[in-house]
């Protein structure tokens, strides 16, 4: 085992994986929640808008969303999201784009956790909002939102280890994240293929499982009472 630790940069594929994680988890909650605000707007447009995103990307491979934006937005289209004079032009496109393609992936689902929060909610205090003379805008931020958030916390929670384990989908436009290091691993190294598997398997299991935890615990603990 050790030799996979000294042949393989496998701290770095940790490290490309948490910052995967991290930075798509940021993207996916922000445009999520715009998404949400959009699903449960008054002005049809924005509502019909919302559930086409919702619709077309939760139904599409997130891999065929993460190739396209590589090779049909950098390399189609010419889009490039790093200085193409650095010698790590390709590798900073790469992971950029990949977290791009994650984040608006899990950003449907992200919608979708919070947009079930926002029908926990009771009418009444949307109701009520709107006799004190709050419109639409005013109510969702002070009213609506924090409750909702508060009772999207676990469907988040879930999305969030999902996107976890989907960033192994990175490696197919070349990032050297896990599933690369295990990919590039088991190739030079047959021989330890079992060991490889475990290793990849184990560290999965010790970044979401105190993520799922850590969910599972503000869940309950920031639960509305009614």
């Amino acid at each position: 085992m050790e030799e996979l630790f000294t042949q393989f940069d496998y701290w770095g594929a940790v490290r490309l994986t948490l910052w995967l994680t991290l930075t798509s988890a940021v993207g996916a909650l922000v445009i999520g929640t715009v998404v949400a605000v959009m699903r449960v707007s008054p002005v049809p447009v924005l509502r019909g808008a919302g559930a086409a995103y919702v619709n077309i990307i939760r139904n599409t491979p997130l891999t065929l969303i993460v190739v396209f934006c590589l090779l049909g937005l950098r390399y189609g289209m010419g889009i490039g999201l790093a200085d193409p004079d650095a010698t790590t032009s390709i590798d900073d496109n790469i992971v950029r784009w990949a977290i791009i393609g994650l984040s608006v992936y899990h950003a449907a689902f992200v919608c979708e956790a919070i947009r079930s929060g926002v029908n926990t909610v009771p009418d009444g205090q949307a109701e009520a909002a709107r006799s004190i003379g709050l419109g639409f805008t005013a109510s969702l931020r002070h009213v609506v939102m924090p409750q909702a958030l508060r009772g999207a916390i676990a469907p988040i929670g879930s999305v969030m280890i999902a996107l976890t384990k989907n960033t192994t989908v990175a490696s197919a436009i070349g990032a050297a994240e896990l599933a690369g290091f295990m990919k590039t691993a088991q190739e030079l190294r047959a021989d330890l293929t079992t060991p490889i598997f475990v290793l990849v398997a184990l560290t999965f299991v010790a970044i979401t499982l105190p993520m799922g935890m850590a969910f599972t615990s503000a869940s309950r603990r920031l639960a509305v009472k009614r």
